[in-house]
């Protein structure tokens, strides 16, 4: 995987082949972080990833200008490689947690203006994560939520969502904290 843009363009980062991970395309991570730029500057924002992973999203944001990620996952080998590589970059903007996603959301006080979260495309409890995110208050009033998933998972009809990008079998929701206001037809 490689940095696609921001103050580590094109570094190459090599995570061992043992991780439980599926790392987001550079095309869909490249579209991703294009589409955020629209809504949020990077070096003014808090920024949790769920489901890290490598931390190949965490790694984007710091490169970006991003000072505070918050990046959790469950397994402790993927939490090594992150605080490993953001040592190497060198990075002090990423803080690896290790713990189940959705339980770190719960239980954590805090709110975020950009939530990622990657979780693995058989995962079953997407609901729950974002219901966890929303009803929970963790986005900031103007804050996104970005959830990758697979091609047969949709959320179109999802109150909080307001865009859908597809990039190849990758799909992301964005999710807002405010549900969408219904458009009166009779005005």
């Amino acid at each position: 995987m490689r940095i696609v843009a921001g103050k580590w363009r094109g570094k190459q980062i090599v995570a061992p082949k043992n991780l439980p991970v599926r790392p987001t395309t550079d095309m869909a991570k490249e579209s991703l972080f294009n589409l955020i730029r629209n809504y949020l500057n990077f070096e003014q924002i808090r920024a949790l990833d769920l489901f890290s992973g490598t931390g190949n999203l965490s790694y984007e944001l710091a490169s970006r200008g991003c000072s505070s990620i918050t990046s959790v996952d469950s397994s402790r080998d993927c939490i090594r490689f992150i605080h490993k590589t953001a040592a190497e970059l060198p990075t002090s903007a990423i803080a690896p947690i290790a713990s189940d996603a959705i339980t770190f959301v719960q239980r954590s006080p805090s709110q975020w203006d950009l939530i990622l979260a990657d979780p693995p495309f058989d995962f079953d409890r997407y609901e729950a994560l974002i219901d966890s995110i929303l009803t929970g208050q963790r986005l900031t009033k103007n804050g996104i939520f970005v959830l990758e998933h697979g091609q047969f998972t949709s959320f179109v009809g999802h109150p909080n969502c307001f865009d859908r990008r597809k990039y190849g079998n990758v799909q992301l929701s964005f999710f807002q904290s405010e549900p969408l206001e219904e458009v009166d037809s009779e005005k």
